[in-house]
């Protein structure tokens, strides 16, 4: 006969309920922890990260090799790829986390009721916090940061083409995080490489609190749909640079630039450009040639078609589809508009709902323009690539939702909290 003392809570798990266990019960052990226990650990984790950059390239470049020899495009690469300066620059990330205000226990909101009783609503962590995403092995940390900052476990289901990167980040902040006196189980690879655990992890409803999907619209519909879990929807990028019939020229061609080529393999390059009818003859020709320059291939309406002969620009005829897609490539869907409100219209239409920007020299139709838009961000006269948590101030993100429920555009520290409400009487009885 079998003691309950001999029965190991893990016994009959499988690998992905037990990490989840273990999760749970990290999450309990990290909620009351005071802001200095969780920077300490965090500051840990960046100085592993440093000290450790040769183990991390290293497997790195066996994920790299292997996505090479299957014929994957250098946008993923791109994305997939670790050097020592990027490495550098993902522990500067941790460290400017660790420099963020604590959001937990923060009161959002206070009062003395009328019959004396003490009302407090104050943030709280999630808890379990799981995070799918695909070939972006920087995710891995960030997220392990942000989660561990707002004292949520965090369990990280990366894509298989980026599984040795994740195993040697985690490897390294769980040590980091294990060595400051933390649980090292707020910070878990899920196992496996099949589909069948990100299956069960999306239906370990009562284990995990919340799933934030990180990667194209296949993965996100996924996740979505199929969830047992709530999820917080992040969206992809199809993003719009308008350029308005009042405006600078040079300052136009500049935004779209960066906006396109800065790094287009991110959700917050632009993919579509509009162009009011009024400003197209002066602007496009200029705007073509610098497309050109930065190796962009334009899909254009038959207005944009007509310029070029007068551009060294390779344009190409737009078909509907261009207008829905999020390229991540060195490509931009771009149109002619009739107005302001056609190129609103256009917008409402093909959207993703993640970042549009006018550029123009009128207060009028930049106001009307964000009065419109009903995406997470509108940019006046600024780069559709300032939709970042980092350039927002928040430190490193741990997405950017376009739902409209509970967090919506970069997700910071305080989007990783619920609350509470905590009420403290005197004797008081109803």
């Amino acid at each position: 006969m079998t003691s309950l003392s001999s029965v190991s809570p893990y016994d009959n798990m499988s690998p992905v309920a037990q990490v989840a266990y273990r999760a749970r019960a990290a999450a309990a052990d990290l909620a009351p922890l005071p802001r200095s226990a969780k920077d300490d650990a965090l500051l840990a984790m960046a100085d592993a990260l440093e000290v450790r950059t040769s183990e991390i390239v290293e497997a790195n470049a066996e994920d790299v090799a292997r996505a090479r020899e299957a014929g994957t495009s250098e946008t993923v690469i791109d994305r997939l790829t670790l050097t020592p300066e990027r490495v550098r620059a993902i522990a500067a990330d941790v460290r400017h986390v660790a420099a963020l205000p604590d959001p937990v226990g923060e009161v959002v909101r206070g009062s003395t009721l009328p019959n004396g009783i003490d009302l407090r609503q104050v943030r709280v962590p999630l808890g379990v916090v799981g995070i799918i995403y695909e070939a972006r092995p920087n995710v891995t940390v960030d997220a392990a940061a942000l989660c561990l900052k707002s004292g949520n476990a965090v369990l990280l289901r990366g894509s298989s083409s980026a599984y040795s990167s994740n195993t040697a980040l985690v490897r390294v902040l769980r040590d980091a995080v294990g060595g400051s006196g933390l649980p090292a189980d707020a910070v878990q690879l899920v196992p496996g490489e099949s589909r069948d655990s990100v299956r069960e992890l999306m239906r370990a409803r009562g284990m995990v609190d919340v799933l934030i999907p990180r990667g194209g619209a296949s993965l996100i519909r996924t996740v979505v749909e199929e969830s047992t879990v709530p999820v917080i929807e992040t969206g992809t990028g199809n993003c719009h640079v308008y350029v308005d019939a009042e405006t600078d020229i040079d300052m136009a061609v500049e935004i779209l630039i960066n906006s396109k080529a800065q790094r287009p393999s991110v959700c917050n390059a632009a993919e579509t450009l509009l162009v009011h009818k009024d400003i197209a003859a002066a602007f496009l020709p200029r705007a073509l040639d610098a497309l050109a320059d930065a190796g962009v291939t334009v899909h254009g309406d038959e207005r944009v078609i007509e310029y070029a002969d007068a551009t060294k620009a390779t344009i190409v005829p737009a078909t509907t589809e261009d207008w829905e897609t999020e390229y991540l490539s060195h490509d931009i869907a771009a149109a002619v508009v009739e107005s302001l409100e056609s190129a609103v219209a256009h917008i409402r239409l093909w959207s993703s709902g993640h970042t549009e920007a006018i550029v123009t020299t009128s207060q009028a139709t930049a106001r009307r323009f964000t009065q419109l838009v009903d995406s997470t961000t509108v940019a006046v006269n600024a780069s559709t690539r300032f939709t970042d948590g980092g350039q927002f101030g928040f430190g490193a993100e741990i997405g950017i939702s376009t739902q409209k429920l509970h967090a919506r555009g970069p997700m910071g520290l305080p989007e990783l909290t619920s609350t509470k409400y905590i009420v403290t009487g005197d004797g008081h009885t109803r």
